[in-house]
């Protein structure tokens, strides 16, 4: 039983390590800006369907 129980533990502290690496290793900056698009030198949305 105590076999049983190390493993569920184990196996849940691996899905937590999944789930906070996951969330935690983005952009060392963030989040791109919505307007960062619209920014010169690099291509919209609109243009990469227009070629």
């Amino acid at each position: 039983m105590g076999l049983i129980f190390l493993e569920a533990l184990a196996a849940l502290a691996v899905l937590l390590l999944i789930v906070w690496w996951t969330m935690f290793s983005g952009r060392k900056g963030g989040e791109l800006d919505a307007d960062s698009k619209d920014k010169p030198g690099t291509e919209s949305d609109e243009t990469k369907r227009n070629t």
